[in-house]
């Protein structure tokens, strides 16, 4: 069975992180090896939570690891606290990265036009060396954003694209996720764009009683950009932001990648999954910090 070394927080409610990683890895037939970051009573959306840092704890994991001749066949890298934790995963990939191994790298920086408080140029930094060492990287668009361009150059040009129509808003991101892919030298999948109208929205994403609602004012997008190439995967929006749907994303993007799906296929499959995990959430009244209801679904990542 192949492997994937998970680098990400441990939070005991939210079902995000590592709590939405593993499941969805494990049914799609790879064994996820977790090594925890951080441990939270609950995701940091919670008003009130406890935080454990573990990056002091992950070089005697890593030493185990290295112990026991640990060869995983895929890594993948999610929220990060800092540049030190950073450094720390850097010094994973030296220890473990071999020519084989596929990596996805979701660099946790922002969202909205906004940073994250956790933001630093110096953990910017970090994340781009990490993109660097990536076969696949999911950036949202902000975060697409600051790694091209860093904090000040991204509030500039959010405020300049929010006056920007439909067709020029979407070809300035595709602009973006091509100079991303050229820099980072690997493949850029920006994830979760709104996009105004429902005309190019994938019919084969959705059953017929869903598709009704393809001219729905808005749909989210996702763009696929490797070497010169650009595809965009796309479904109706429902409901708001929740809690761990990124993770869910490139975790079905990593288990993907170590089995040799084509990456597009990937996207396909991890949209169709969390549109329908949504579309329960939202009939079920869950709040945003509470995560999706995906667990109905697993089996359809099979």
């Amino acid at each position: 069975m192949k492997r994937i070394a998970v680098l990400n927080d441990l939070s005991g409610m939210g079902k995000c992180s590592l709590t939405a990683a593993i499941p969805v890895i494990s049914v799609m037939g790879v064994q996820a090896c977790p090594l925890p970051t951080a441990v939270l009573s609950a995701q940091t959306g919670f008003p009130s939570y406890y935080y454990d840092d573990y990056t002091g704890h992950m070089g005697e994991i890593m030493r185990e690891w290295k112990k026991m001749n640990f060869r995983p066949d895929g890594i993948y890298t999610g929220f990060l606290a800092g540049e030190k934790q950073a450094e720390r995963v850097m010094e994973f990939l030296d220890l473990f990265q071999e020519k084989s191994t596929k990596v996805l790298v979701d660099p946790v920086l922002g969202d909205n036009g906004e940073e994250y408080p956790i933001y630093t140029e110096e953990l910017c930094q970090s994340m781009r060396n990490l993109a660097e060492r990536a076969s696949v990287i999911t950036p949202n668009l902000t975060e697409a954003m600051l790694l091209l361009y860093g904090r000040e150059e991204t509030h500039r040009r959010w405020r300049e694209m929010e006056g920007y129509s439909g067709g020029r808003f979407k070809e300035e991101v595709e602009k973006m996720g091509l100079e991303l892919a050229g820099r980072c030298q690997t493949e850029v999948v920006v994830t979760g764009i709104d996009l105004a109208g429902g005309e190019d929205r994938d019919a084969s994403l959705w059953g017929e009683k869903d598709f009704r609602d393809k001219n729905s004012a808005v749909k989210i997008g996702n763009l696929i950009c490797r070497g010169k190439d650009r595809e965009w995967v796309t479904a109706h929006k429902e409901g708001g932001s929740y809690s761990g749907t990124g993770d869910i994303f490139a975790s079905v993007l990593s288990a993907g990648m170590v089995k040799g799906t084509d990456t597009v296929l990937s996207v396909k499959k991890a949209v169709s999954f969390l549109s329908r995990a949504i579309h329960d959430t939202v009939l079920e009244g869950t709040d945003r910090n509470e995560g999706v209801c995906f667990e109905a679904y697993l089996h359809e990542l099979r």
